[in-house]
């Protein structure tokens, strides 16, 4: 074949690529809103966006996002701690065991968020005093519960325990979701139940359990915002809530806590993503795309 001929094949062979003019004039649609928009907000004078300035790093400000974090980190540990002794009651073969468990992530799921914390907050007035005794007998010690249950307490105890019921079921999909004759492998060449929840059945377990329990993580930190239903009034929100009502401006302190909020989550979101990315090596968590 002449070499001019088998040049116009190969050029006749040259895959095109797919035009999708409907894409651009989607993202050129999609553009003009948000450049309006942004506009729109930025030149409205009802936002205040001189009172967002001062205060969106104001003493009484950044005190509120220390509390908000430590409460979230605290009640978020006291979930995870409660989830994983629940997840090992569940499977225990004790049935009153699983009885207690079930029972627990039944009541914490199936009651709103809101009133749990409100009787947490109420907890000094039911029992007033926390004491050890002998049944029928002296009291051995005890304690003001008002000196315990602190409004601080009491919302971690309340979040923390609300969200365990939900980490619980998260936990048991994830270990549920391994094979269990992994289990058995490596019992049969001498693995020590230690070894094998390490080594084995907790790096896959996390795969599962990682995303959700970022989202639950999110979550809790949100939530924080309700605690003045205990109350404690030392959060983010109280705190901006606290200036908008002294100033007669919630906007601009409403943006001031929603700026503060997405900081925070958006760290969390990075910190999911790293995790995600080490416990998935050696897996494609990414499905091929047809084109």
């Amino acid at each position: 074949m002449p070499a001019s001929i088998a040049g116009t094949v190969v050029a006749r062979n040259v895959v095109v690529p797919r035009r999708h003019p409907g894409r651009w004039l989607a993202v050129l649609l999609l553009a003009v809103i948000a450049v309006q928009a942004a506009h729109a907000v930025a030149m409205n004078p009802n936002f205040h966006w001189d009172v967002y300035v001062k205060y969106l790093f104001w003493p009484q400000v950044i005190r509120g996002v220390g509390w908000t974090l430590l409460i979230t980190v605290v009640a978020m540990t006291v979930a995870i701690v409660v989830a994983g002794l629940l997840v090992i009651m569940r499977d225990s073969d004790n049935p009153i065991l699983r009885g207690l468990a079930y029972a627990w992530v039944w009541f914490f799921r199936g009651t709103p968020i809101y009133t749990q914390l409100l009787f947490w907050g109420l907890f000094a007035v039911l029992f007033p005093r926390l004491s050890l005794s002998i049944p029928c007998g002296p009291e051995i010690a005890g304690i003001e519960a008002r000196y315990l249950v602190t409004p601080a307490m009491a919302a971690i105890l309340g979040l923390g325990f609300n969200d365990s019921a939900y980490l619980t079921e998260i936990f048991r999909s994830g270990f549920g979701s391994i094979d269990r004759g992994q289990t058995e492998a490596a019992q049969a060449i001498g693995m020590r139940p230690g070894r094998i929840w390490w080594r084995i059945l907790m790096p896959q377990a996390m795969r599962v359990i990682i995303p959700p329990t970022g989202n639950e993580t999110i979550g809790m930190l949100k939530m924080t915002s309700l605690v003045l239903a205990v109350p404690f009034t030392l959060d983010l929100t109280f705190a901006t809530n606290a200036i908008a009502n002294r100033l007669y401006l919630p906007i601009p302190l409403l943006m001031v806590s929603g700026t503060w909020y997405l900081a925070i989550t958006s760290i969390l979101m990075v910190g999911q993503h790293y995790l995600e990315r080490h416990f998935g090596k050696g897996v494609s968590v990414h499905p091929a795309r047809a084109e």
